[in-house]
């Protein structure tokens, strides 16, 4: 709106409040004069409180990787009870913010399903598909999950996490706003 002129003073605040919630808004105008908003959210799926929870009973870190706006996102991360979010990043940008994490020491596993995600998948230590998503993610992760449900992820992950199992310890969990 404000590319094309159209002044949002008298709804900025109503749009920051909805944003804040977690709503996706959308301005609406007339004759070049905002004259409304209307707000949509997505609904949590029923697993994702679970699957954070089992992820952080692993002692591993969990955050919230998203092209989502930062206020959008931190409502998401605080409805599953998140405290890191990595918001406002491009498909490559995503991809950098793990080179970051895996120069700090830090062995990162990256969970997606759509296209926006491959880039960060090729580049996670181990790279996570949802079998529901879209097919590039399919072919650039290394693991492809059959179902919808990100509790596999923690399921398949606990046995790494066991003394006997010789493999490498993950301590970062990347998940997209999609996926919850």
């Amino acid at each position: 709106m404000k590319e094309q002129g159209v002044p949002i003073s008298d709804v900025e605040a109503d749009l920051t409040s909805l944003e804040t919630q977690g709503k996706t808004v959308m301005i609406l105008a007339v004759d070049g004069n905002g004259a409304g908003l209307i707000a949509a959210m997505d609904t949590l799926k029923e697993s994702a409180v679970e699957a954070v929870e089992q992820l952080k009973g692993l002692n591993l870190e969990v955050a919230i990787l998203t092209g989502l706006n930062e206020r959008k996102a931190r409502a998401i991360a605080q409805q599953l009870g998140m405290a890191e979010v990595i918001a406002n990043f491009l498909p490559r940008q995503k991809a950098d913010v793990i080179k970051k994490l895996q120069a700090e020491g830090k062995v990162v596993a990256m969970v997606g399903d759509g296209i926006n995600d491959a880039p960060a998948l090729a580049t996670a230590d181990i790279g996570i598909a949802i079998g529901s998503g879209t097919d590039i993610p399919k072919e650039t992760g290394g693991i492809v999950l059959i179902r919808d449900d990100l509790r596999d992820v923690a399921l398949g992950i606990e046995p790494s996490k066991k003394p006997c199992v010789k493999s490498a310890q993950i301590s970062s969990w990347l998940l997209p706003t999609t996926l919850l």
